[in-house]
């Protein structure tokens, strides 16, 4: 069931489900103004059209040892489709890099990237992303702070 347009009552369901992934549905029901039984009906169908890809937790990274967190502009010797899907496929099999967007421009790739100290994350620059096949140059950046972090993407009628 795939549906053109959101109503007022799929936008705050998704927003509250983004915001807690664990809230029941009786309590998402009341926060959206309807009863449990279709409440539950609207989120499956929300799930079975797209909309909803997932719930998972949010681990604390420095809680979880990973006190680094590094950006890498990866730039590639060829773009041909098969070589950036190559990369692509290569880069989904190190579980440091937790995202990778392909970018238009000067930079092929930006990489997220988390280690546990420097040391770790220059072996891994070191014998994993720099010598990799097509790879061009790498340009790193360690992240200081992170000043906002929101997932997901904005519900709802959203002003610029």
């Amino acid at each position: 069931m795939h549906r053109v347009k959101l109503d007022d009552i799929d936008c705050k369901i998704l927003e509250n489900l983004q915001n807690d992934g664990r809230i029941t549905n009786v309590e998402l029901a009341e926060k959206v103004g309807i009863t449990a039984p279709p409440c539950l009906r609207r989120v499956r169908a929300l799930e079975e059209a797209g909309y909803i890809q997932g719930y998972h937790a949010e681990l604390n990274a420095e809680s979880m040892g990973f006190g680094l967190t590094v950006f890498a502009m990866v730039g590639l010797h060829s773009q041909a489709e098969s070589d950036l899907k190559a990369f692509e496929e290569r880069v989904a099999e190190w579980p440091l890099v937790r995202e990778t967007y392909m970018l238009n421009g000067e930079i092929d790739f930006i990489l997220k990237i988390v280690a546990r100290d420097l040391a770790q994350f220059q072996n891994f620059l070191t014998t994993k992303l720099t010598p990799a096949p097509n790879v061009d140059s790498v340009k790193t950046s360690l992240s200081i702070r992170c000043a906002k972090k929101l997932h997901g993407v904005p519900v709802g009628n959203v002003e610029e």
